[in-house]
C-alpha cells in the first residue's frame, strides 16, 4: 500500500486551518496540525478554537500538537522528526488594533515562528512545498490612495487610475506595499511575506504566499476586531449591538469562502513554484459594503442590525478593497470560485441560528 502523503497545517483551529484540515483529509492525506489555542489568548473564549480541534481529533488520521510556533527548537525538532510533503501556514495574531497592544508578541507570533517554519522546511522538506497564509494588510493603506467614487451605499474604484495594481476588477500584485502605513499587525506580516518569497527565490524553493482578503466561513471564531462578515452577523442574528467604524459604512470588501480559499492551495500543490505571490479573494462579484451586508440581512432573512456610528475608522482599514485574481486565475485555470456572496451569507446566518 502506498504510504500517505503528509500535510501539516499550523493554526488547525482557525477558519482556513480547519477548512485546510478537512479538505486534505478528505483527500487522503495524513494531517498534522498545529495549534495551542493562541487565539483564545488574543480575543478571549469567542476566540477559543477547542470545538474546531476536538471534532478534526475525531479522525484517525489527523493529530494536533500544542507546542508554541515561536519555540524554535520545538519547531525544528518536529520538522526533523515529520518530513512533509505540504506545510500550509495559517497561524497567525490577525488583529490590527491588538497588536497595538503587544507589539513584540504581534511580531514574534507573525514574523519570527514563520521564520521558524521556513528554516525547518529549508532543512528537512526541501522537496516539499511551503504555502503562507499573507494578507492584503501588506498593501498597507496603498489601496486607499487610488482613486474612488462615492455611491448610495459604498466606495468603488474609478474608472481613471494611474497607480500600478488597480483596475476594474480590483487591486493586483503589483500593486506597492512600500511608503505606506501598514499598522504593527500589517508590517509584522510584511516582514513573513518577503521572507517566505526570499526562501522560494533564494534557495529554489517551492513556496507560495497568498494575501487574502476576507476569508470567511460558518465555523470562522469571529470577534469584533477579526471576522468582519461573520461578526456583523452574528450581531444581527443574536441582536447584539454592532459598531461601524468612519467611512460612513460604505467601505467595501469583497468576500471568499474558506472551501475555495483551501481549494487554491491544492492547486498549489499539484504545479508549485518558487517564491511566487498571489492575491486571494472573491472579487468584484463577491465584494460589498457594511451598508449593503446590513441591507441584505434585512431584505433576505428579516435581520435588524442595532448599529451605532463612529466616524474614527481604523488606522490603516481600507476603504475600498476586493481582489484581482487575474494572476492565479491564468496559471491555475482550472480553479473557480464555488461560493458566491449569498450563498456565504447564508451558510453563516444557518450556522449561527443552530448554535
Amino acid at each position: 500500500m502506498e504510504d500517505k502523503k503528509k500535510v501539516l497545517v499550523t493554526g488547525s483551529g482557525g477558519l482556513i486551518g480547519s477548512e485546510a484540515c478537512r479538505y486534505f483529509l478528505d483527500k487522503g492525506f495524513m494531517v498534522y496540525g498545529i495549534d495551542n489555542n493562541l487565539r483564545k489568548y488574543f480575543f478571549g473564549d469567542k476566540g477559543d478554537t477547542t470545538a474546531n480541534i476536538k471534532a478534526l481529533e475525531s479522525n484517525r488520521d489527523f493529530e494536533n500538537f500544542y507546542f508554541d510556533l515561536r519555540n524554535r527548537e520545538e519547531v525544528l525538532r518536529f520538522l526533523d522528526e515529520h518530513r512533509f510533503d505540504l506545510i500550509i501556514h495559517t497561524a497567525a495574531q490577525p488583529s490590527h488594533d491588538w497588536a497595538a497592544k503587544e507589539p513584540f508578541t504581534d511580531f514574534d507570533v507573525n514574523a519570527g515562528a514563520t521564520m521558524n517554519l521556513l528554516e525547518g522546511f529549508r532543512l528537512y522538506s526541501p522537496e516539499g512545498v511551503f504555502i503562507f497564509t499573507s494578507t492584503n494588510k501588506v498593501y498597507g493603506d496603498n489601496p486607499n490612495k487610488v482613486n474612488i467614487v462615492e455611491k448610495d451605499k459604498r466606495y468603488d474604484y474609478a474608472s481613471d487610475q494611474s497607480m500600478l495594481g488597480v483596475s476594474g476588477e480590483g487591486i493586483g500584485e503589483e500593486m506597492s506595499i512600500d511608503n505606506c502605513m501598514h499598522s504593527l499587525f500589517g508590517a509584522s506580516k510584511v516582514a513573513a511575506d518577503v521572507m517566505a518569497q526570499e526562501y522560494g527565490k533564494y534557495f529554489n524553493l517551492n513556496v507560495g504566499v497568498f494575501r487574502g482578503g476576507c476569508l470567511t466561513g460558518p465555523q470562522h471564531s469571529a470577534v469584533e476586531l477579526h471576522g468582519f462578515l461573520t461578526y456583523i452577523i452574528d450581531c444581527a442574528v443574536n441582536g447584539k449591538a454592532y459598531t461601524i467604524f468612519g467611512y460612513k459604512g460604505k467601505q467595501v470588501r469583497d468576500q471568499i469562502h474558506s472551501f475555495d480559499v483551501v481549494n487554491a492551495f491544492y492547486h498549489f500543490f499539484l504545479n508549485p513554484k518558487k517564491g511566487v505571490v498571489y492575491n486571494i479573494g472573491g472579487g468584484k462579484e463577491n465584494a460589498a459594503s457594511v451598508l449593503e451586508i446590513v441591507e441584505i440581512l434585512k431584505r433576505d432573512y428579516g435581520l435588524e442590525l442595532n448599529y451605532s456610528y463612529d466616524d474614527r475608522n481604523r488606522q490603516g482599514d481600507h476603504v475600498c478593497y476586493y481582489t484581482d485574481m487575474g494572476k492565479f486565475k491564468r496559471d491555475y485555470p482550472e480553479w473557480r470560485i464555488s461560493k458566491r456572496l449569498g450563498e456565504i451569507i447564508g451558510g453563516i446566518v444557518g450556522g449561527l441560528k443552530e448554535k
